[in-house]
This record gives C-alpha cells, sequence and structure tokens, in this order.
C-alpha cells in the first residue's frame, strides 16, 4: 500500500501486516499494531511485542502489560483514553526449548520499523508521547537517548510534539529486591502523571 494511502489506523494495520520491511516478520506468528483511540492526546510507546503479545496481537497484553495497566491507573490516567504500541511491530526472540525468550531489536530493526510508528503518529496526532524505554526512546527521537538521565524531564520530537522518556514495565519485572522495585515502580507512575498533566 502506499504511504499517501495510510490515511486511518485500519489501514495502516492492513499494511503493517504485510510488513516485509525487516527480517522479524519472518518468525513472529503476526504483527501487532497500536491499540486505541484515533484521536488519543497521550501515546505510550514500548519496545516490541512480548510473547503473549504475538500471540494475541494486541499490545500490552502479557505480564509487562499487567504493570503498564496498574501504574496507568495509579497515574489517574484511563487506558481507554491512551494509543498503546511498540516501536518494533514484530516479536523478536530466540528459542530455548519450547521456550520464545525475548531478544533486543538491533538499530537497523528499529530504525526499519521508525516508518510505522512514524505514520501512527501522523494519524493519532498526539499531544504528548511518552517512550517506555531505550528502545523506544531511540525510534522516536532517531538516536540513543539514555533513560536514566532523561527520566522526568520534558523533551521535544523532531516535529515538535511534547515527549518524556521513562523505564519500560517489563524492566520492574527483573527485579528481585522488592523495595527497590516498588521504588522504581513509583518512579514509573511519577512519570506518567508528570506526562497526563502537560496534556492541553
Amino acid at each position: 500500500m502506499p504511504a499517501a494511502a495510510i490515511t486511518s489506523l485500519r489501514r495502516l494495520h492492513k499494511a503493517e501486516a504485510a510488513c516485509t520491511r525487516c527480517p522479524l516478520y519472518a518468525k513472529a506468528t503476526q504483527v501487532v499494531s497500536g491499540e486505541g483511540p484515533a484521536r488519543a492526546r497521550i501515546m505510550l510507546v514500548g519496545e516490541q511485542p512480548g510473547d503473549q503479545e504475538d500471540k494475541q496481537g494486541r499490545p500490552f497484553v502479557g505480564p509487562a502489560g499487567r504493570v503498564l495497566d496498574r501504574a496507568i491507573a495509579q497515574a489517574r490516567i484511563e487506558r481507554s483514553e491512551v494509543f498503546v504500541t511498540n516501536a518494533v511491530k514484530h516479536f523478536k526472540h530466540d528459542m530455548r526449548g519450547k521456550r520464545r525468550l525475548h531478544k533486543r531489536p538491533n538499530a537497523y530493526e528499529i530504525e526499519r520499523c521508525r516508518w510505522w510508528l512514524d505514520h501512527e503518529r501522523a494519524i493519532v496526532r498526539p499531544e504528548v508521547v511518552v517512550a517506555l524505554g531505550a528502545t523506544a526512546a531511540r525510534s522516536l527521537f532517531g538516536r540513543p537517548v539514555p533513560v536514566a538521565k532523561s527520566r522526568g524531564a520534558e523533551m521535544k520530537l523532531e516535529d515538535g510534539t511534547l515527549a518524556f522518556v521513562t523505564q519500560h514495565p517489563s524492566a520492574l519485572l527483573r527485579i528481585d529486591d522488592d523495595a527497590q522495585k516498588r521504588r522504581q515502580y513509583l518512579r514509573m507512575v511519577d512519570d506518567l502523571r508528570r506526562a497526563a498533566r502537560s496534556v492541553g
């Protein structure tokens, strides 16, 4: 489908489903497009689909999604009013026996998939975008962005859209210390709350 014809989320999903811009489509079950209102004021961008997202065809429906849902609610944001998507639309993984283990997308894959994220942003036109983790930040800004140093700061994308950076909720799942996990979770809630306050 020509880029000029992609004027709605329905057409975008159809075009994404036929994507062969990088090799990741070959091993994924399906494409996982963004989800939410066509005129959402807040867009959350994650890294890529995980195992459950790949199976269900929807973003943030696995363990990280449950953490994100809880944080969104605590930040007093309605999930139904937010557009949720990923920087990379296919699940990148390695097989370990029968298990599919997440593998981080590389710079080439992020750049090839950025085309789709740009289309999502052009259609939805959010007032504020939140990058969940380093992969999302790299896709949005077109360069590596240190998450730890950028958290909490109001930033601008190339087109002037207000942007914030926070950690990916999956990072919380890898923290063993309960107190540290709680601190990092509350920081993410604060980051989301700050982003929500910046909306018109």
